[in-house]
C-alpha cells in the first residue's frame, strides 16, 4: 500500500471538531476496509494558522482515500500521494562506553 495525504479546509473556529472529524474518517476507513477496499487511516493534523487539516492514510489508491473522506463527510479534499520518513531512536554505546540515542531514517 502507498501513503496518501488528504488536505481539507477546517476553519480555526471549528478546531474543537477535529476529534469528531478524525473519528468519522477512521470509521469510514474501517467500513471500506471491511468491505474489501484496502485503506487504513493513520492520523490527522490540524494547522490553525492555515485553516487546513491533513489526514494521513495508507491505501491502495487515491480513489480509496477520496471515497473514505466522502463517506466521512468532511467536504472537498485534495488527495495526493505522500512519502513518509520515520525516524526511530536507537540506543547505542560510544567508544568510551557512554550510551546515547542515535536516530535513523526508516523508509
Amino acid at each position: 500500500m502507498r501513503t496518501y495525504l488528504a488536505e481539507a479546509y477546517l476553519a480555526r473556529s471549528r478546531s474543537d471538531e477535529l476529534g469528531a472529524i478524525a473519528d468519522r474518517v477512521r470509521s469510514a476507513a474501517h467500513e471500506l476496509a471491511a468491505a474489501g477496499t484496502p485503506v487504513h487511516y493513520l492520523r490527522s493534523t490540524f494547522v490553525p494558522e492555515d485553516e487546513t487539516c491533513f489526514h494521513l492514510f495508507e491505501a491502495a489508491s487515491a480513489e480509496a482515500v477520496s471515497e473514505t473522506t466522502t463517506r466521512a463527510g468532511i467536504g472537498e479534499v485534495r488527495v495526493v500521494e505522500a512519502i513518509r520518513e520515520e525516524t526511530t531512536p536507537r540506543r547505542v554505546a560510544s567508544a568510551q562506553g557512554e550510551r546515547h540515542e542515535e536516530r535513523s531514517i526508516d523508509r
